[in-house]
């Protein structure tokens, strides 16, 4: 039924689902060759991984299957904070750390080459497929990528962003609903003007841009993809579906959340890492609300709270954690990647005769 698709031919793939590039340890190499080799892409979620990191897990990809993969990349952004503005967050963390018995990390680290060293490596090991996050790369990036037939996918919260994504050489745009789970994609505009919904979002985005349109949040089986590809859709990326399976590196804590939580319980917060992310609603973002506008930008933000995240998963304690997930928590399953696929294939074909 899907024989003919646009998505499928650039991709080389053999069925319309990507998994998502989830950063922070979820993406395994077994996770992202259980997708390849069911016939979906699978997709390395390297925003946060070094160089060495990044190309070590690649060629254990390699190793595992001869299908496509990608690998997804963060595009980017340099804030500046005062130390005043450290100082302050330091202060709203203290009660954190000192839960967890951790000392306070006085200034952001943030490493302003890894980006360049990341696009390097893509490069250096041939990548099918390089998706990008949170913005557009600079044209001599595009340009280089394109010349070694890498095929590249932006990703886009509105109609406008898609539109960027296309004007900017992408050959693929991910649009991505406000029901996504993690960290929004917004570039171009407030992030409160684009928190749209995926049902609104894909068709005006397929009736605006002449690339392939991939529909992301909130999608978790068959049904879902199915319904963004009759709004215009050519496939669907998948995320929160891939955290609770057996292949999934997320802590054993994120998954038991995901598994046992209700579409109420999510809520969109910046505490953790500067930038709007959907995640499971728990102390940290509770005590953390109110305080937005005293944050640090991304990635900021992020490299300050990285300590309390990392030892609450050491210590058992998910109330400090970052439990990213999308609005449809109840459709997730605790198996195999694969089987999350063949399901996935069974219901589109069963809705489709």
């Amino acid at each position: 039924m899907w024989s003919h698709s646009r998505l499928l031919e650039l991709l080389n793939i053999e069925h319309p689902i990507i998994q998502a590039g989830m950063a922070g340890g979820v993406t395994t190499p077994e996770l992202v060759t259980a997708v390849s080799n069911t016939g979906g892409l699978g997709t390395l979620g390297a925003g946060y991984m070094a160089p060495e990191a990044i190309r070590d897990s690649i060629q254990k990809i390699k190793h595992l299957t001869r299908s496509p993969f990608g690998v997804n990349v963060f595009v980017p952004e340099f804030p500046q904070a005062t130390e005043n503005e450290i100082r302050r967050v330091n202060e709203l963390l203290e009660p954190f750390r000192n839960e967890l018995g951790i000392k306070a990390e006085s200034k952001p680290q943030v490493d302003e080459k890894l980006f360049e060293k990341q696009i390097m490596v893509i490069k250096e090991q041939q990548v099918p497929v390089c998706s990008f996050t949170f913005g557009i790369p600079d044209q001599d990036i595009i340009k280089d990528l394109k010349n070694e037939g890498i095929v590249l996918i932006g990703t886009a919260t509105t109609v406008e962003e898609a539109v960027l994504n296309e004007q900017s050489g992408m050959d693929i745009v991910v649009a991505q609903g406000s029901e996504a789970g993690g960290h929004r994609g917004t570039f171009s505009g407030s992030y409160s003007k684009s928190m749209i919904g995926t049902m609104s979002l894909i068709p005006q985005v397929a009736d605006q841009v002449s690339i392939p349109v991939v529909a992301a949040g909130g999608i978790m089986d068959g049904r879902g993809v199915r319904a963004s590809m009759i709004l215009g859709a050519e496939g669907a990326q998948l995320g929160t579906a891939f955290v609770t399976c057996k292949e999934s590196g997320a802590k054993q804590q994120h998954k038991e959340a995901i598994l046992h939580t209700k579409e109420t319980e999510t809520a969109m917060t910046t505490s953790f890492s500067g930038k709007p992310a959907r995640g499971i609603r728990n102390d940290f973002i509770e005590k953390m609300e109110g305080y937005e506008h005293e944050l640090l930008d991304y990635p900021l933000q992020n490299s300050m709270t990285k300590g309390i995240r990392k030892e609450a998963a050491i210590q058992d304690r998910p109330e400090f954690m970052s439990l990213w997930s999308g609005q449809s928590p109840r459709l997730s399953q605790n198996k195999s990647a694969a089987e999350i696929i063949q399901s996935i294939i069974f219901q589109m074909e069963k809705i489709n005769r």
